[in-house]
């Protein structure tokens, strides 16, 4: 192993206590600073990471409370995009989302004044010694979807160069990151599970589209990857949507598994929380092309309150270690518990009886 493994990880987004809630809103109403916005922040950030220590995690992230959307919010503060309210909202099964999307308007580059450098900075700050502050932000390849890069040959002479601009903007952010102390870094990433619904159910003009984006989105990413620093882990979680404890998307990972393992990442995590997922042979193929790769487990739901059955969580992980070795397997939630401010349909409590779950089943698998 050249990486450190956890086996005990956390995709990142906690619920959004209702203090922050209303400070947001007070905020957005005027009747709040800025920084009377950050101070509330500040404090629950610190509240926060003290419960993930205090139930084990050896990797915290700061709940992403500065944030509305896991990922919007980091993508429209690039440079060369911005936020708009698009016509239609996003169609979950069960739920409709805001409007909001982002779209190109000039050339992508890192932006040295990104307010995630800041919330990162606050976080490295309150992490215990021992302890590994994480970085969460949304893959380049999102802008692959609705409608995202319209725009890009307006201010690009070929796709090519556009895909080489983002990943630099994106190389550039990552290496901005380590500079303020951050040795992991991960890229959420939904646009593998559409590519897995148009490549499974898609009329042949999507397939070969999907098969296009699939290999655009290994370029891109292995190019904003390229020779980073060695002590820097990379990790993305692969997620089929997650939103008021709804979900966008279903199929399991044998469609993309070559794509999959082709990344350069360390880190997996990888969603197993019910049938949409399909089963774990895919984990054969990323791992083989990826020996040293840790495949995090997301077993547990971050979209239901109930406790799964312990036993019958073990049994999924030595399932999973007939296709790959068990010191390269961890668990987590399949999913943040908000991957935007609202937040799924569970309490603050439920979340920490989840974690305290995947602590007990770590420590009887793992030791």
């Amino acid at each position: 192993m050249t990486k450190i493994h956890f086996h005990f990880d956390h995709v990142g987004s906690y619920l959004r206590p209702q203090e922050l809630k209303e400070a947001r809103e007070q905020f957005s109403e005027g009747k709040i600073s800025q920084s009377d916005l950050l101070a509330v922040q500040d404090k629950l950030v610190k509240d926060l990471v003290h419960h993930e220590v205090e139930n084990g995690l050896q990797v915290v992230s700061d709940g992403e409370f500065g944030r509305s959307w896991w990922h919007l919010d980091f993508l429209w503060n690039l440079t060369g995009l911005e936020s708009y309210l698009q016509k239609d909202s996003y169609k979950f099964h069960g739920a409709k989302t805001r409007t909001t999307n982002v779209r190109i308007n000039g050339k992508i580059a890192e932006n040295p004044e990104h307010p995630f450098y800041r919330d990162f900075q606050y976080l490295k700050s309150i992490t215990p010694e021992g302890v590994t502050p994480k970085v969460t932000i949304p893959s380049p390849s999102l802008l692959f979807r609705d409608n995202r890069s319209d725009q890009a040959l307006d201010h690009y002479d070929t796709w090519e160069a556009y895909l080489d601009g983002l990943a630099q903007a994106y190389h550039d952010t990552i290496l901005h990151f380590y500079d303020l102390g951050a040795r992991y870094v991960q890229l959420d990433d939904t646009t593998w599970a559409f590519l897995i619904q148009q490549l499974s159910q898609g009329s042949a003009e999507e397939k070969a589209q999907a098969e296009k984006n699939a290999k655009d989105a290994v370029y891109l990413i292995n190019k904003a990857l390229e020779n980073l620093p060695e002590d820097l882990t990379t990790a993305t979680h692969i997620c089929r949507g997650n939103f008021q404890s709804t979900y966008l998307f279903e199929g399991g990972y044998n469609v993309v598994a070559e794509y999959l393992g082709q990344l350069n990442y360390d880190i997996f995590f990888l969603e197993y929380d019910d049938s949409r997922s399909g089963d774990f042979s895919p984990l054969a193929t990323i791992w083989n092309n990826r020996p040293n790769v840790e495949l995090v487990l997301g077993v547990i739901t971050s979209k239901k309150p109930e406790l799964e059955d312990i036993d019958a969580v073990i049994a999924r992980i030595n399932e999973a270690a007939q296709t790959v070795p068990l010191e390269n397997l961890g668990i987590s939630t399949q999913c943040g518990f908000a991957s935007t401010e609202e937040g799924n349909i569970l309490t603050e409590e439920d979340e920490w009886k989840k974690l305290q779950l995947i602590k007990t089943i770590t420590d009887k698998v793992w030791g």
